[in-house]
Protein backbone atom coordinates (compact mmCIF):
# COMPACT_ATOMS: atom_id res chain seq x y z
CA UNK A 1 0.00 0.00 0.00
CA UNK A 2 1.39 2.90 -0.92
CA UNK A 3 1.82 6.55 1.26
CA UNK A 4 -0.28 9.10 1.58
CA UNK A 5 0.07 12.43 3.24
CA UNK A 6 -2.60 11.32 5.84
CA UNK A 7 0.32 8.80 7.06
CA UNK A 8 2.51 11.65 7.85
CA UNK A 9 2.66 13.47 11.52
CA UNK A 10 1.75 16.87 9.66
CA UNK A 11 -1.00 19.14 11.23
CA UNK A 12 -5.05 19.49 10.78
CA UNK A 13 -4.52 22.44 8.51
CA UNK A 14 -1.44 21.24 6.21
CA UNK A 15 -4.13 17.90 5.44
CA UNK A 16 -6.83 20.23 4.89
CA UNK A 17 -4.92 22.73 1.70
CA UNK A 18 -3.05 18.92 0.79
CA UNK A 19 -6.50 17.64 0.30
CA UNK A 20 -7.88 20.98 -1.13
CA UNK A 21 -5.64 21.09 -3.85
CA UNK A 22 -6.16 17.62 -4.99
CA UNK A 23 -2.78 16.38 -3.28
CA UNK A 24 -3.30 13.17 -1.75
CA UNK A 25 -0.34 10.46 -2.01
CA UNK A 26 3.39 11.88 -2.50
CA UNK A 27 5.37 11.97 -5.41
CA UNK A 28 8.91 9.56 -5.33
CA UNK A 29 11.21 12.83 -4.05
CA UNK A 30 8.25 13.61 -1.46
CA UNK A 31 8.22 10.32 -0.33
CA UNK A 32 12.08 9.74 0.52
CA UNK A 33 12.15 13.58 1.21
CA UNK A 34 9.35 14.68 3.56
CA UNK A 35 10.26 11.81 6.86
CA UNK A 36 13.76 13.07 6.97
CA UNK A 37 12.84 16.75 6.57
CA UNK A 38 10.02 16.71 9.47
CA UNK A 39 12.94 15.14 11.37
CA UNK A 40 14.74 18.26 11.13
CA UNK A 41 17.51 16.32 9.99
CA UNK A 42 20.10 17.83 6.94
CA UNK A 43 19.64 16.78 3.28
CA UNK A 44 20.57 16.82 -0.23
CA UNK A 45 17.86 16.61 -3.00
CA UNK A 46 18.44 15.23 -6.15
CA UNK A 47 15.87 14.80 -8.75
CA UNK A 48 15.05 16.03 -12.54
CA UNK A 49 12.96 18.75 -13.12
CA UNK A 50 9.14 18.44 -12.56
CA UNK A 51 9.22 15.96 -9.59
CA UNK A 52 7.80 17.88 -7.39
CA UNK A 53 11.11 18.96 -5.13
CA UNK A 54 8.79 22.85 -3.77
CA UNK A 55 6.34 20.26 -1.89
CA UNK A 56 8.90 17.95 -0.80
CA UNK A 57 10.58 21.24 1.08
CA UNK A 58 7.50 23.03 1.57
CA UNK A 59 5.10 20.89 3.51
CA UNK A 60 8.15 21.04 5.99
CA UNK A 61 8.70 23.90 6.59
CA UNK A 62 5.06 24.95 6.40
CA UNK A 63 4.91 22.53 9.53
CA UNK A 64 8.06 23.86 11.52
CA UNK A 65 7.00 27.72 11.27
CA UNK A 66 5.10 29.28 14.30
CA UNK A 67 2.26 30.96 13.22
CA UNK A 68 0.36 34.01 14.39
CA UNK A 69 -2.75 32.22 15.01
CA UNK A 70 -0.95 28.95 16.23
CA UNK A 71 -1.42 27.78 20.42
CA UNK A 72 2.56 29.10 20.57
CA UNK A 73 2.41 32.03 19.09
CA UNK A 74 2.14 33.79 22.68
CA UNK A 75 5.06 32.42 23.56
CA UNK A 76 7.35 33.14 20.80
CA UNK A 77 10.02 35.87 21.80
CA UNK A 78 11.08 37.41 18.48
CA UNK A 79 7.46 37.86 16.59
CA UNK A 80 7.41 39.08 13.19
CA UNK A 81 11.03 38.38 12.07
CA UNK A 82 11.56 35.81 9.21
CA UNK A 83 11.97 31.93 10.65
CA UNK A 84 12.66 30.45 7.51
CA UNK A 85 14.33 31.64 4.16
CA UNK A 86 14.27 29.96 0.28
CA UNK A 87 17.10 31.14 -1.54
CA UNK A 88 16.44 30.61 -5.52
CA UNK A 89 18.20 31.60 -8.63
CA UNK A 90 15.51 33.30 -10.70
CA UNK A 91 12.45 35.68 -10.46
CA UNK A 92 9.96 33.45 -11.90
CA UNK A 93 10.85 30.54 -9.80
CA UNK A 94 10.75 33.01 -6.53
CA UNK A 95 6.92 33.60 -7.85
CA UNK A 96 6.30 29.94 -8.29
CA UNK A 97 7.71 28.92 -4.61
CA UNK A 98 5.79 31.47 -2.87
CA UNK A 99 2.42 31.20 -4.90
CA UNK A 100 2.63 27.27 -3.65
CA UNK A 101 4.03 27.20 -0.21
CA UNK A 102 1.06 29.78 -0.06
CA UNK A 103 -1.60 27.83 -1.06
CA UNK A 104 -0.37 25.04 1.63
CA UNK A 105 -0.23 27.48 4.48
CA UNK A 106 -3.53 26.87 5.91
CA UNK A 107 -5.70 28.82 7.80
CA UNK A 108 -2.74 30.09 10.34
CA UNK A 109 -2.30 33.51 9.16
CA UNK A 110 0.78 32.38 7.92
CA UNK A 111 2.95 35.61 5.90
CA UNK A 112 5.15 34.45 3.58
CA UNK A 113 7.18 37.56 1.46
CA UNK A 114 8.49 37.22 -2.29
CA UNK A 115 11.64 39.12 -2.31
CA UNK A 116 13.30 39.88 -6.28
CA UNK A 117 15.33 42.48 -8.32
CA UNK A 118 13.13 44.38 -10.63
CA UNK A 119 10.73 45.55 -7.89
CA UNK A 120 10.67 48.45 -6.39
CA UNK A 121 12.20 48.13 -2.40
CA UNK A 122 10.14 49.88 -0.54
CA UNK A 123 6.71 47.28 -0.67
CA UNK A 124 8.96 45.01 0.58
CA UNK A 125 10.55 46.86 3.10
CA UNK A 126 7.39 47.75 3.95
CA UNK A 127 6.26 43.87 4.70
CA UNK A 128 9.32 43.09 6.71
CA UNK A 129 8.82 45.99 8.99
CA UNK A 130 4.78 44.43 9.45
CA UNK A 131 6.50 40.76 10.19
CA UNK A 132 7.00 38.24 8.05
CA UNK A 133 7.45 34.01 8.91
CA UNK A 134 8.69 32.50 5.44
CA UNK A 135 11.05 34.59 3.13
CA UNK A 136 11.71 33.78 -0.39
CA UNK A 137 14.18 35.55 -2.45
CA UNK A 138 17.07 35.95 -5.33
CA UNK A 139 20.21 36.18 -3.73
CA UNK A 140 21.07 39.48 -5.15
CA UNK A 141 17.65 41.89 -3.71
CA UNK A 142 18.29 39.29 -0.39
CA UNK A 143 21.49 40.50 0.58
CA UNK A 144 20.80 44.18 -0.44
CA UNK A 145 17.96 44.22 2.05
CA UNK A 146 20.09 42.23 4.68
CA UNK A 147 22.99 45.22 4.19
CA UNK A 148 20.22 47.83 4.60
CA UNK A 149 19.52 46.03 7.89
CA UNK A 150 15.53 45.78 6.63
CA UNK A 151 16.14 41.63 6.48
CA UNK A 152 17.11 40.40 9.76
CA UNK A 153 18.32 37.01 9.54
CA UNK A 154 19.26 36.16 13.71
CA UNK A 155 15.88 34.20 13.76
CA UNK A 156 16.55 32.08 10.66
CA UNK A 157 16.28 28.65 11.78
CA UNK A 158 15.73 26.92 8.80
CA UNK A 159 17.25 27.61 5.02
CA UNK A 160 16.77 25.77 1.97
CA UNK A 161 18.39 26.42 -1.23
CA UNK A 162 17.03 25.33 -4.21
CA UNK A 163 18.33 24.79 -8.13
CA UNK A 164 21.33 25.11 -6.26
CA UNK A 165 23.20 24.13 -10.06
CA UNK A 166 21.40 26.98 -11.42
CA UNK A 167 22.96 29.17 -8.70
CA UNK A 168 26.32 28.00 -9.52
CA UNK A 169 25.69 28.74 -13.08
CA UNK A 170 24.66 32.45 -12.66
CA UNK A 171 27.50 33.28 -10.85
CA UNK A 172 25.54 33.38 -7.62
CA UNK A 173 27.22 31.10 -5.38
CA UNK A 174 29.44 33.70 -3.93
CA UNK A 175 26.43 35.26 -2.66
CA UNK A 176 24.73 32.24 -1.17
CA UNK A 177 27.54 31.72 1.06
CA UNK A 178 27.08 35.20 2.30
CA UNK A 179 23.93 34.53 3.12
CA UNK A 180 24.55 31.13 4.76
CA UNK A 181 27.12 32.41 6.94
CA UNK A 182 24.11 35.49 8.14
CA UNK A 183 22.38 32.80 9.68
CA UNK A 184 23.89 32.00 12.83
CA UNK A 185 20.77 29.81 14.02
CA UNK A 186 20.53 27.84 11.09
CA UNK A 187 18.99 24.10 13.03
CA UNK A 188 18.04 22.88 9.29
CA UNK A 189 19.71 23.15 6.06
CA UNK A 190 17.72 21.77 2.84
CA UNK A 191 19.75 21.45 -0.84
CA UNK A 192 18.17 20.58 -3.85
CA UNK A 193 19.32 20.68 -7.23
CA UNK A 194 18.87 18.66 -10.84
CA UNK A 195 22.70 18.15 -10.72
CA UNK A 196 25.82 18.06 -8.40
CA UNK A 197 28.71 19.93 -9.57
CA UNK A 198 32.04 19.72 -6.93
CA UNK A 199 31.11 23.47 -5.98
CA UNK A 200 27.92 22.62 -4.78
CA UNK A 201 29.28 19.47 -2.77
CA UNK A 202 31.70 21.74 -1.58
CA UNK A 203 29.18 24.14 -0.08
CA UNK A 204 27.22 21.21 1.27
CA UNK A 205 30.30 20.17 3.47
CA UNK A 206 31.17 23.76 4.13
CA UNK A 207 27.15 24.42 6.01
CA UNK A 208 25.74 21.62 5.88
CA UNK A 209 25.45 18.81 8.88
CA UNK A 210 25.68 15.30 7.77
CA UNK A 211 23.11 15.82 4.85
CA UNK A 212 21.72 12.36 3.98
CA UNK A 213 21.67 12.67 0.31
CA UNK A 214 18.53 11.89 -1.50
CA UNK A 215 18.55 10.75 -4.94
CA UNK A 216 15.65 9.87 -7.15
CA UNK A 217 15.52 7.74 -10.28
CA UNK A 218 13.00 5.91 -12.47
CA UNK A 219 13.60 2.49 -12.86
CA UNK A 220 12.51 2.55 -17.05
CA UNK A 221 14.74 5.93 -17.57
CA UNK A 222 17.88 5.72 -16.90
CA UNK A 223 19.14 8.47 -18.03
CA UNK A 224 18.66 12.56 -17.06
CA UNK A 225 15.61 13.62 -19.34
CA UNK A 226 12.31 12.15 -18.39
CA UNK A 227 11.07 9.40 -19.71
CA UNK A 228 7.51 10.43 -20.07
CA UNK A 229 8.58 13.01 -22.66
CA UNK A 230 8.47 12.22 -26.57
CA UNK A 231 11.51 13.39 -27.97
CA UNK A 232 11.73 14.61 -31.79
CA UNK A 233 14.47 16.25 -33.50
CA UNK A 234 14.75 17.63 -36.88
CA UNK A 235 17.68 19.30 -38.98
CA UNK A 236 15.64 22.48 -40.29
CA UNK A 237 16.41 25.28 -42.37
CA UNK A 238 16.67 28.90 -40.61
CA UNK A 239 14.25 30.58 -42.59
CA UNK A 240 12.19 27.38 -42.57
CA UNK A 241 11.73 27.27 -39.04
CA UNK A 242 8.92 29.64 -38.02
CA UNK A 243 6.95 28.28 -41.14
CA UNK A 244 7.25 24.53 -39.00
CA UNK A 245 6.62 26.21 -35.60
CA UNK A 246 3.22 27.89 -37.05
CA UNK A 247 2.53 24.38 -38.27
CA UNK A 248 3.59 22.52 -35.18
CA UNK A 249 0.75 24.72 -33.29
CA UNK A 250 -1.77 23.36 -35.29
CA UNK A 251 -1.13 20.06 -33.96
CA UNK A 252 -4.27 17.42 -33.33
CA UNK A 253 -3.85 17.80 -29.20
CA UNK A 254 -1.94 20.70 -28.74
CA UNK A 255 -2.23 22.55 -25.65
CA UNK A 256 -0.33 25.50 -24.12
CA UNK A 257 2.84 25.51 -25.74
CA UNK A 258 6.27 26.79 -24.39
CA UNK A 259 9.15 28.06 -27.41
CA UNK A 260 12.38 28.45 -26.26
CA UNK A 261 15.38 30.29 -28.03
CA UNK A 262 18.77 30.98 -26.68
CA UNK A 263 18.83 35.29 -28.01
CA UNK A 264 16.40 37.87 -26.67
CA UNK A 265 16.19 39.17 -29.88
CA UNK A 266 14.58 35.84 -31.54
CA UNK A 267 12.36 35.48 -28.82
CA UNK A 268 11.12 38.76 -29.62
CA UNK A 269 10.63 38.26 -33.57
CA UNK A 270 9.66 34.65 -33.12
CA UNK A 271 6.39 36.28 -30.84
CA UNK A 272 5.52 38.78 -33.08
CA UNK A 273 5.88 36.42 -36.01
CA UNK A 274 3.35 34.32 -34.15
CA UNK A 275 1.04 37.17 -33.35
CA UNK A 276 0.95 38.31 -37.11
CA UNK A 277 0.03 34.82 -38.10
CA UNK A 278 -3.07 35.07 -35.74
CA UNK A 279 -1.24 32.67 -32.94
CA UNK A 280 -2.28 34.07 -29.21
CA UNK A 281 1.47 34.74 -28.66
CA UNK A 282 3.48 36.47 -25.68
CA UNK A 283 7.04 36.57 -24.86
CA UNK A 284 8.88 36.48 -21.50
CA UNK A 285 12.88 37.52 -21.93
CA UNK A 286 15.97 40.19 -20.32
CA UNK A 287 15.12 43.19 -22.42
CA UNK A 288 11.04 43.51 -20.93
CA UNK A 289 10.75 45.28 -18.02
CA UNK A 290 9.98 42.89 -14.30
CA UNK A 291 5.98 44.00 -15.24
CA UNK A 292 6.10 42.30 -18.59
CA UNK A 293 7.67 39.64 -17.96
CA UNK A 294 5.03 38.88 -15.24
CA UNK A 295 1.91 40.23 -17.09
CA UNK A 296 3.05 37.50 -20.02
CA UNK A 297 3.18 34.56 -17.23
CA UNK A 298 -0.11 35.38 -15.72
CA UNK A 299 -2.07 35.89 -19.46
CA UNK A 300 -0.69 32.77 -20.27
CA UNK A 301 -1.09 30.75 -16.49
CA UNK A 302 -4.68 31.82 -17.53
CA UNK A 303 -5.23 31.38 -20.79
CA UNK A 304 -5.24 34.68 -22.12
CA UNK A 305 -2.56 33.36 -24.40
CA UNK A 306 -1.04 29.59 -25.45
CA UNK A 307 1.93 29.80 -26.88
CA UNK A 308 4.63 31.76 -24.75
CA UNK A 309 8.13 32.68 -26.19
CA UNK A 310 10.92 32.37 -23.86
CA UNK A 311 14.67 32.74 -23.32
CA UNK A 312 16.54 30.35 -21.08
CA UNK A 313 15.68 32.50 -17.95
CA UNK A 314 12.38 31.25 -18.03
CA UNK A 315 13.54 27.78 -18.16
CA UNK A 316 13.18 27.27 -14.56
CA UNK A 317 10.63 28.47 -12.45
CA UNK A 318 7.50 28.00 -15.08
CA UNK A 319 5.35 25.21 -13.26
CA UNK A 320 2.28 25.14 -15.00
CA UNK A 321 -0.01 22.51 -15.57
CA UNK A 322 -1.23 20.95 -19.10
CA UNK A 323 1.85 22.21 -21.22
CA UNK A 324 2.09 19.73 -23.71
CA UNK A 325 4.43 20.94 -25.84
CA UNK A 326 7.75 22.46 -25.61
CA UNK A 327 9.99 23.58 -28.70
CA UNK A 328 13.56 24.28 -28.91
CA UNK A 329 13.41 26.71 -32.15
CA UNK A 330 16.99 27.50 -30.97
CA UNK A 331 19.02 24.87 -30.02
CA UNK A 332 20.40 24.99 -26.16
CA UNK A 333 23.63 25.62 -25.34
CA UNK A 334 24.05 22.67 -23.24
CA UNK A 335 23.01 18.59 -21.89
CA UNK A 336 21.45 20.76 -18.93
CA UNK A 337 19.74 23.88 -20.15
CA UNK A 338 17.81 20.96 -22.39
CA UNK A 339 16.76 19.01 -19.71
CA UNK A 340 15.28 22.00 -18.16
CA UNK A 341 13.56 23.41 -20.92
CA UNK A 342 11.88 19.96 -21.93
CA UNK A 343 11.30 19.49 -18.58
CA UNK A 344 8.61 22.01 -18.72
CA UNK A 345 6.07 19.56 -20.09
CA UNK A 346 5.19 15.87 -18.57
CA UNK A 347 4.97 17.73 -14.72
CA UNK A 348 3.74 15.99 -12.22
CA UNK A 349 3.29 12.43 -13.73
CA UNK A 350 1.86 14.07 -17.23
CA UNK A 351 3.07 12.98 -20.87
CA UNK A 352 4.72 15.34 -22.77
CA UNK A 353 6.18 15.92 -25.95
CA UNK A 354 9.22 17.99 -26.97
CA UNK A 355 10.43 19.30 -30.95
CA UNK A 356 14.26 20.93 -31.21
CA UNK A 357 15.46 22.38 -34.19
CA UNK A 358 18.60 21.86 -35.20
CA UNK A 359 20.06 24.57 -37.70
CA UNK A 360 23.21 22.98 -39.69
CA UNK A 361 26.10 25.58 -38.27
CA UNK A 362 24.53 23.71 -34.60
CA UNK A 363 25.38 20.23 -35.94
CA UNK A 364 28.15 20.03 -33.53
CA UNK A 365 27.08 21.43 -30.57
CA UNK A 366 23.74 18.95 -30.93
CA UNK A 367 25.81 16.14 -30.79
CA UNK A 368 27.63 16.89 -27.77
CA UNK A 369 23.99 17.52 -26.46
CA UNK A 370 22.87 14.04 -27.50
CA UNK A 371 26.02 11.95 -25.99
CA UNK A 372 26.71 13.65 -22.69
CA UNK A 373 22.53 12.36 -22.56
CA UNK A 374 22.37 9.22 -24.57
CA UNK A 375 19.31 10.39 -26.97
CA UNK A 376 20.40 7.92 -29.53
CA UNK A 377 19.36 11.13 -31.69
CA UNK A 378 22.81 12.48 -33.02
CA UNK A 379 21.82 12.63 -36.64
CA UNK A 380 18.42 14.88 -36.81
CA UNK A 381 16.36 14.21 -41.04
CA UNK A 382 16.82 16.92 -42.68
CA UNK A 383 13.21 18.43 -42.30
CA UNK A 384 11.05 21.19 -43.66
CA UNK A 385 7.09 22.62 -43.55
CA UNK A 386 6.47 20.42 -46.25
CA UNK A 387 7.98 16.94 -44.98
CA UNK A 388 5.73 14.41 -45.08
CA UNK A 389 7.29 12.85 -41.90
CA UNK A 390 7.00 16.22 -40.17
CA UNK A 391 2.98 16.01 -40.51
CA UNK A 392 2.72 12.37 -39.45
CA UNK A 393 5.30 12.36 -36.38
CA UNK A 394 3.72 15.48 -35.10
CA UNK A 395 -0.08 14.91 -35.80
CA UNK A 396 -0.47 17.94 -37.70
CA UNK A 397 -3.86 17.78 -40.11
CA UNK A 398 -3.16 17.44 -43.61
CA UNK A 399 -3.55 20.64 -45.63
CA UNK A 400 -2.30 22.59 -42.43
CA UNK A 401 -0.96 26.09 -43.23
CA UNK A 402 1.56 28.46 -41.26
CA UNK A 403 -1.76 30.89 -40.69
CA UNK A 404 -4.47 30.97 -38.43
CA UNK A 405 -5.87 33.86 -39.73
CA UNK A 406 -5.22 36.15 -42.80
CA UNK A 407 -3.34 39.49 -41.69
CA UNK A 408 -5.94 42.49 -41.88
CA UNK A 409 -5.64 44.72 -45.22
CA UNK A 410 -3.90 47.90 -44.07
CA UNK A 411 -5.45 49.80 -46.55
CA UNK A 412 -8.99 49.67 -44.74
CA UNK A 413 -7.61 52.54 -42.11
CA UNK A 414 -6.29 55.15 -44.44
CA UNK A 415 -9.32 57.04 -46.04
CA UNK A 416 -10.40 57.33 -42.32
CA UNK A 417 -7.12 58.81 -41.48
CA UNK A 418 -6.91 61.21 -44.09
CA UNK A 419 -10.97 62.77 -43.05
CA UNK A 420 -9.60 62.72 -39.67
CA UNK A 421 -6.65 65.10 -40.93
CA UNK A 422 -9.10 67.10 -43.17
CA UNK A 423 -11.42 67.30 -39.97
CA UNK A 424 -8.40 69.00 -37.58
CA UNK A 425 -7.58 71.32 -40.02
CA UNK A 426 -10.61 72.47 -40.95
CA UNK A 427 -11.29 73.28 -36.98
CA UNK A 428 -7.78 74.94 -36.59
CA UNK A 429 -8.44 77.39 -39.83
CA UNK A 430 -8.36 80.94 -38.50
CA UNK A 431 -11.83 82.59 -38.27
CA UNK A 432 -11.68 86.23 -40.78
CA UNK A 433 -13.48 88.36 -38.30
CA UNK A 434 -14.23 91.91 -40.34
CA UNK A 435 -11.49 93.03 -37.83
CA UNK A 436 -8.87 91.35 -39.51
CA UNK A 437 -10.04 91.83 -42.95
CA UNK A 438 -10.20 95.54 -42.56
CA UNK A 439 -6.16 94.94 -41.33
CA UNK A 440 -5.63 92.96 -44.47
CA UNK A 441 -6.87 95.54 -46.61
CA UNK A 442 -5.10 98.64 -44.87
CA UNK A 443 -1.79 96.52 -45.35
CA UNK A 444 -2.57 95.77 -49.18
CA UNK A 445 -2.82 99.13 -49.70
Amino acid sequence: MSLTFADLPLRPETLEALSAHGFISPFPIQEQVLPIALADGDLIGQAKTGTGKTLAFGVPLIERVIAPLDAEWASLEAKGLPQVLVVVPTRELCVQVTKDIEELSGNRGLRILAVYGGRAFEPQIEALQNGVEIVVGTPGRLLDLYRQGQLKLKEVSRVVLDEADEMLDLGFLPDVEKIFASTPNRAQTMLFSATMPGDIIALARKFMNQPVHIRTQDNEDEGAVVSRIEQHVFRAHALDKIEMLARILQADGRGPTIVFCRTKRTCQKTSDDLVERGYRAASIHGDLGQNAREKALNDFKAGKSDVLVATDVAARGIDIDGITHVINYQCPEDEKTYVHRIGRTARAGAKGISVTFVDWDELARWKMIDMALKLGLAEPEETYSSSEHFYELLNIPAGSTGRMTKAKPVTSEKPREKKTVEKIEKTQRPVRTERTRTRTKKFSS
